[in-house]
């Protein structure tokens, strides 16, 4: 393979772009270590945190798939490797087989309930990319396959999928919405054009409000869940530092310019980030 295919091939996993993987990572950690009560397996920690970036990648591919004949009309996208013919179909088909195959080899090394799960993951990312045809809620469908690893972090450390799972699901889902509607207003006067949908193009002149809203929401599913398992300060200090990105968020997209827009969507990596850490720092 020569040096413009493995490009090619980087660039249609996304693995040049990981502020993906880590917006997937940081909730699933977080759930290992409430799984485990701040000491979750070393096994664990490695085949989630592998099982992640190549579920993300997995799920990237079958996107571009699917947005083949899409991308090219998008000003962000026009530049991808199916959209431009770098790549071919073929070769995006063998690289999801591939990523999905070593993803199962590794959830293999769970238990069974896990392995179960993992089925389910594996659908609803595999939906995904079809949605924005069907429904104006695709970020919906992304939230559910991002959350998907909440449940099976649970199940993989031997506890029951109970309450604070649940409210991490949902807490997920809903976050989700939010920063992917920040992502789809990049691209939405493009959506508007050629007819995809997205929550971006349904909210309209409420996006913002909305959106405002939804990380209101989360802010309070993270109190709910600190107060329920006695987290402590550390904890509820990541919860305001995440509420205080939601604010600046706002301000980044006060203007809906296409780059604030990219900027407060790459930004929820901070959020993530900073639940997972005080999360971690409340159970050492």
């Amino acid at each position: 393979m020569n040096r413009d295919k493995a490009l090619a091939f980087v660039q249609l996993m996304r693995l040049d772009k990981p502020v993906g993987i880590l917006l997937l990572l940081w909730p699933t950690l977080t759930a290992l270590w409430l799984a485990g009560d701040g000491q979750p397996t070393l096994a664990n920690i490695l085949i989630f945190t592998a099982g992640v970036a190549l579920m993300r990648s997995a799920g990237c591919v079958i996107n571009d798939f699917a947005d083949r004949n899409i991308d090219g009309h998008v000003a962000r996208t026009t530049e991808r490797p199916l959209a431009t013919g770098r790549l071919t179909s073929y070769h995006a088909w063998a690289c999801f087989l591939a990523l999905i195959a070593l993803a199962f080899l590794l959830v293999l090394l769970t238990n069974p309930a896990t392995i179960k799960l993992a089925f389910g993951a594996l659908g609803v990312a595999m939906l995904y990319p079809f949605m924005k045809r069907y429904t104006h809620f695709p970020q919906v469908v992304l939230g559910i396959a991002f959350s998907f690893g909440i449940p099976m972090a649970f199940t993989a450390e031997g506890v029951p999928v109970g309450e604070t799972a649940i409210w991490l699901m949902l807490g997920n889902i809903i976050w989700t919405v939010a920063y992917d509607t920040e992502y789809a207003m990049v691209d939405r006067n493009d959506d508007l054009r050629i007819g995809v949908k997205s929550t971006a193009v349904l909210f309209a002149e409420a996006d913002k409000m909305i959106i405002a809203a939804l990380q209101s929401f989360c802010v309070l599913v993270w109190i709910i869940i600190g107060v329920t398992n006695a987290l402590g300060a550390a904890y509820f200090l990541a919860v305001v530092i995440a509420a205080t990105l939601f604010v600046y968020q706002q301000h980044l997209i006060r203007y809906r310019e296409r780059d604030m827009c990219l900027k407060a969507f790459k930004n929820n990596n901070f959020v993530g980030l900073a639940i997972f850490a005080g999360t971690l720092v409340a159970l050492s």
